[in-house]
Order: structure tokens, then C-alpha cells, then sequence
């Protein structure tokens, strides 16, 4: 089976931070299990390289937009091997073959009489790259960049039919009560729709802002940058020319595939602007769009004049990468804001981390060794036994309805009942060397069933867990998480 799966594109305006961290970790768990389960995946993700905002922090700094694009790309895709991420594609905005798939997508919206032109007056939040209506600000401000003052664009521009698609895009959200998880968030989006739609602009004028996608046989004009970014998630899979790889993944419009992951800030482009955008381009919609919720330090809003941003490769050099992943899956909400402090942290570290997987795992190795045990275990999931059957498919639903900390709890609620097997029977009392195997065998079994449902979760120490656990001769473990 076929499985799409894509994040949003951070802009390269910033470095990488723990919000997107949170969002490309969970689509990495979403991914890998999916690998583990015998489907092929395509999991893609990227950076977001044109617009106002990236044009004005490159004149900033004072170097050409390009060679600033190519510095902070490369910041985001080594999030790969520090958060040791299993994406299949990392896509630039800036790439040759996504600027020419950006242009034929816009010729067929054209084609369709859902392109025009026009003059027109707006206020535009340049940190959220949208127009901003009256009823959106909070004392005249966009309340996601409060600080920032908003702009007056005045020009004549190319503007796409959005109002077009209000009821198409309401009959998508009725006919799909699960397109966008979770459900207050699909409601949202359908009364926002249902409100009423207004042309949005899809062109900036060059003389102005010159750092775009160059509209199609208009060389005064730019794209949009969003109009151009949202076209990543079909680019990336060699459309319009790779018609075979497209509909094997994206699929059609009887079966649509694709599964996008988004912050709540991405609700309107990812849900309404770029399906209505699809529909007009007579292409399939996307299957479902999950959308998480923001991270905040210490109860107050990340910012830079705050100092308080967390930068996920330092938390990675101070803590690891597992410890970082299991953090923001078990420990935040999965589509709720969530807050993070090194307090926190540290906690679950030491509680979950520490003393409760890592010492386990070191515990029965340990007892294992010491009295000289032979233990051999069946190494695939269906060979497992009911219990783990139980266990699997209990992680496997929480997973269908992206409960990645719900997930994490069933598994460690087994880690639990083994450690108060251990405590009960206390087996290092035990000298009968067949009595030691019989209370030994399970709990380390149950721990390499858990460390197998682990591996998507928690890449490298399931893989640690399931060496120890799987050797001819098993040897105490070692640490697997030490003490801070």
C-alpha cells in the first residue's frame, strides 16, 4: 500500500525551531510505522524560500536572497540527523523543477477562468504572509505577530476565485467529517468557509518584490507566496511530467491519499485555500490534514526578545535525540498547545527515561547475564504471542488517530507491570536457575515486544533494546539514558 505524508514548509526567515521539531517528529512516527507495517511511504517535507519577508531579511543582512535561502536550508535539513528523521524528500521552493510545476499548476487555474486581474487595497501581515481582514485583528494588529506592524499594499495584482469554492469546499469537509483531525478544527474551518469567501491575491508586482515565481507570460509579476509554496506537496512527486508517481501517491479523486501535517497557524492555506486551489486545477484533494497546536516556554509565547526559544539542536546535544522525541510526543497534547521548560524536561527524563525504561531494560539484562541464561525469542511482531497482538493493535489505534502521547502510554503502562513483576517476585532472591527463566522469560519478552512498537517512537533505543534482547548471549544493557 501506497502512504503520502508531508509536513508544511518553514520559512527560512528563522532558524529551526522546537514547534516545527514537534511536527516533523510526529510525521517521522507516522512514517516509520507505516515502513514497519509493509507500506511503501513517500514522506516529504522542506523549506518555504520565497515572499516579502525572506526578500527583506536577506536585504537585511545585506546578501543576495539565494545564498540566504541556501544557508538556512541547509540549517533545516540537518534536522535530519539530529532528530534522526526518516524523510524521503527535502524540497526547496527554489528548486528549477518546482518553479516550473509552480507555473504549469498556475496556466491551469488560468485555463479554468479562476485567475484575474485587479486593483485592490489591503492590510497584510507580513510575519504571516496573508491579508488581513478587520474582523482577523485584535486593537489593529494580527494577533499571531502582535508586534509587527501591519502594511498597505496598493497595486494591481492577479487574484485568484476563492469565493468560487466556498460551497465545493463544504461539501468536502461534509462528505469527509475526518478531512481535518481534530474535529473542532475541521468545524472551524467549514464556519470560517461558510461565512463567506473573498478573492485572495496571487501575485505581488516584481519592481516591488522581486524575489517570486515569475507569473506565466507576465514578467511584471510574482507569485504569491503561497500560491507557490503549496504546490510543493504535488512537485516533490514529479508532477506534472511523473503522472504515474503522482497518482500512486497523491492519488485520485475517488481515493485521495495524502495525509499533510500542519500547525494550527497553517488551518486556513493548508484546509480551504490550497483544496479550493486543487479543485480548480482539476486535481484530487488531500485525504486528511492533521493539525497540531503551538509549544509555549514556561506559559509565555516563544520570541526572540523573550529569549526564551528553544532550539531543538540544543536540546538534542544536552539530552539526546530519543529523550527529545519522547518529550514533545508523550508529554504535549497532540493537537492542544503544549508547554515545554527544562524542568519539565528533566522530570520525565529522570522518571520515564531514567529510572523507568533505561532501568528496566538494565535490571533484567543484568540478571540475565549474571546467572548465565539462555533465552531465545521470536524477532517479528506476528510471532509474538496474543499479548503483543493486544499491544500492537492497541498502538495501532491510537496512532490511526494521532494520539502519539496515548500511544506511548499503553507502552509504557506494560513497562510498569513489568517492573512491579520484578518487584513482587523479586528475582534476584531466586537461585533455581529453570524457576529465574520462568519469571525472566516473560518480562523479556514484553520489553522486546515494547521495544518493537517503540522503534518509530523512539528510533535508536528500541534498536539498542532489540540487539540486547536478541543476541545468542545477552549481556547487561548499556545505559541507555543517563543520569543528569
Amino acid at each position: 500500500m501506497k502512504y503520502y505524508l508531508t509536513t508544511t514548509l518553514p520559512y527560512v526567515n528563522a532558524e529551526p525551531h522546537i514547534g516545527f521539531a514537534l511536527e516533523i517528529i510526529q510525521a517521522d512516527v507516522l512514517a516509520r510505522f507505516h515502513r514497519q507495517n509493509g507500506d511503501e511511504v513517500f514522506f516529504n517535507t522542506g523549506t518555504d524560500e520565497h515572499g516579502l519577508k525572506i526578500y527583506r531579511k536577506a536585504e537585511e543582512l545585506g546578501i543576495d536572497p539565494q545564498k540566504y535561502c541556501d544557508e538556512y536550508a541547509a540549517k533545516f535539513d540537518n534536522l535530519k540527523a539530529a532528530l534522526n528523521l526518516s524523510y524521503d524528500n527535502f524540497i526547496r521552493t527554489t528548486d528549477e523543477h518546482h518553479i516550473a510545476a509552480a507555473q504549469a499548476f498556475w496556466r491551469l487555474c488560468e485555463e479554468n477562468g479562476d485567475i484575474y486581474k485587479k486593483n485592490y487595497q489591503v492590510k497584510y501581515c507580513v510575519g504571516c504572509e496573508l491579508e488581513k481582514t478587520e474582523s482577523e485583528l485584535v486593537d489593529g494588529k494580527c494577533p499571531i505577530h502582535p508586534n509587527q506592524e501591519l502594511e498597505l499594499i496598493d497595486e494591481e495584482n492577479y487574484f485568484f476565485r476563492f469565493s468560487k469554492y466556498q460551497q465545493p469546499l463544504l461539501d468536502l469537509y461534509s462528505q469527509n467529517k475526518e478531512f481535518v483531525v481534530p474535529e473542532w478544527r475541521q468545524n472551524e474551518i467549514a464556519n470560517f468557509v461558510a461565512a463567506g469567501l473573498e478573492d485572495f491575491s496571487v501575485s505581488r508586482l516584481k519592481e516591488k518584490m522581486p524575489w517570486g515565481v515569475q507569473v506565466p507570460g507576465d514578467e511584471t509579476q510574482v507569485m504569491y507566496v503561497w500560491f507557490d509554496a503549496l504546490v510543493n506537496y504535488i512537485s516533490c512527486l514529479g508532477w506534472p511530467e511523473d503522472k504515474n508517481k503522482f497518482s500512486e501517491f497523491w492519488g485520485n479523486q475517488e481515493s485521495p491519499n495524502a495525509i499533510q501535517v500542519a500547525g494550527k497557524d497553517n488551518l486556513r492555506q493548508q484546509t480551504s485555500m490550497w483544496q479550493a486551489m486543487l479543485l480548480s486545477a482539476g486535481l484530487p484533494p488531500s485525504k486528511q490534514v492533521i493539525i497540531h497546536g503551538f509549544i509555549t516556554a514556561g506559559g509565555q509565547k516563544m520570541s526572540k526578545s523573550l529569549g526564551n526559544v528553544v532550539n531543538p539542536f540544543e536540546l538534542v546535544t544536552k539530552f539526546g535525540t530519543d529523550a527529545a522525541r519522547y518529550y514533545l510526543l508523550a508529554k504535549l497534547l497532540p493537537f492542544e498547545d503544549g508547554d515545554y521548560t527544562e524542568e519539565k524536561f528533566r522530570e520525565a527524563y529522570t522518571a520515564d527515561l531514567c529510572n523507568g525504561l533505561g532501568n528496566l531494560v538494565s535490571r533484567v539484562s543484568n540478571l540475565i547475564e549474571k546467572n548465565a541464561l539462555l533465552l531465545s525469542f521470536p524477532r517479528k511482531r506476528e510471532s509474538n504471542g496474543v499479548d503483543n497482538d493486544q499491544l500492537f493493535k492497541a498502538v495501532s489505534e491510537k496512532l490511526s488517530q494521532y494520539k502519539f502521547n496515548e500511544a506511548l502510554e499503553i507502552l509504557w503502562s506494560k513497562l510498569r507491570a513489568c517492573d512491579e513483576t520484578i518487584t513482587k517476585t523479586e528475582p534476584w532472591k531466586i537461585k533455581d536457575p529453570e524457576k529465574l527463566k520462568e519469571i525472566l522469560a516473560p518480562i523479556a519478552q514484553d520489553i522486546l515486544n515494547v521495544a518493537t512498537l517503540l522503534r518509530p517512537f523512539m528510533p535508536q533505543t528500541a534498536d539498542k533494546i532489540i540487539t540486547t534482547f536478541t543476541a545468542e548471549k545477552i549481556v547487561k544493557s548499556e545505559i541507555l539514558f543517563p543520569r543528569i
